[in-house]
Formats: structure tokens, C-alpha cells, sequence
């Protein structure tokens, strides 16, 4: 059986960033790492929940919706993917992802879909923890103007 793009890329030397996963036809998959892997930290379920509903929110209402597929967690609970059609360019997507982190993280108010009629588990969000959370990540990638691919982690570009 093929071995999926994201157990290709060596875990050992991926950090906190974002990374070009893979291309398919006109998507673009983006990991957005917020833990190093294997490192011990990882995510709570509650705050990589909050971080969904704000994220995906805040991309989906951004100048780019049209070009949003998804945006959701990873089961290893160290970050999110992202896909996008690539009509969107790499440096748009970084200023997406920044902008939506800052936004989150100025958010004052209600989680998005924090109710029992737009989710299905609306009791394990929280603001805070969401905020701290990118607050930290945004941080690591503040002054990423390039994002690397999978291979070029693995070191074969």
C-alpha cells in the first residue's frame, strides 16, 4: 500500500511552521505546525476545537473564501491542515493565516458556532486557551516570507 504524503515527510525535523503537504489538480494542502512533532506538547481538544471554529471562520470570510476547501485538525494534535485552490499564491496564503491568527486573537466575544444547533459538541470551546494558542504559533511564523515543502524538510530540493 502508498504511504500518504504526510507520513513521508520526516517528523524528526519538522519544527513549528507552515508547510506545503502536497498538490492535488488545483489544491494546495497546507500544514500549519503548531507543535514540533514527538516533542511531548501537544494540543488539547478543546483548544484545537476553538482554533477550528475561529480559523475556519475567519478564512471562509476572508477575500478568499471562494478558494477555501477546508481547514481542520490533525489527528496527532499538533497543528491544522489547510487547503486551498492554488489560485492562490504562497505569499497570500501566509498573509491568510496571519491575518486570521490576529484576528482570533483580537477576537472579543462569542466562539464561532458555539451552540448546540451549529456544533456538535459546542460545550468544549474556549476563547482563551484558542488565543493562547495563536498567539504562540503566530509568533514562530511571524517572519516566515517562504513556505517550504515537504521535500525540501526531507532535504531532497
Amino acid at each position: 500500500m502508498n504511504r500518504i504524503k504526510s507520513f513521508c515527510v520526516d517528523h524528526t525535523k519538522l519544527s513549528e511552521g507552515i508547510y506545503l503537504s502536497r498538490k492535488d489538480g488545483d489544491c494546495n494542502t497546507y500544514d500549519l505546525r503548531f507543535c514540533k512533532p514527538n516533542s511531548g506538547t501537544i494540543l488539547d481538544n478543546v483548544t484545537m476545537h476553538t482554533i477550528e471554529h475561529m480559523i475556519a471562520t475567519f478564512t471562509r470570510n476572508s477575500k478568499y473564501a471562494d478558494s477555501i476547501v477546508y481547514f481542520g485538525p490533525m489527528g496527532c494534535q499538533t497543528g491544522f491542515y489547510l487547503l486551498v485552490r492554488d489560485c492562490v499564491s504562497e505569499k497570500e496564503v501566509l498573509e491568510l493565516v496571519k491575518d486570521a491568527l490576529k484576528k482570533t486573537i483580537e477576537h472579543e466575544g462569542e466562539v464561532f458556532g458555539a451552540s448546540e444547533v451549529e456544533c456538535g459538541n459546542y460545550k468544549t470551546l474556549h476563547l482563551p486557551s484558542a488565543q493562547k494558542a495563536c498567539m504562540e504559533y503566530l509568533d514562530k511564523i511571524k517572519d516566515i516570507e517562504h513556505i517550504k515543502n515537504y521535500d525540501e524538510v526531507n532535504g531532497k530540493q
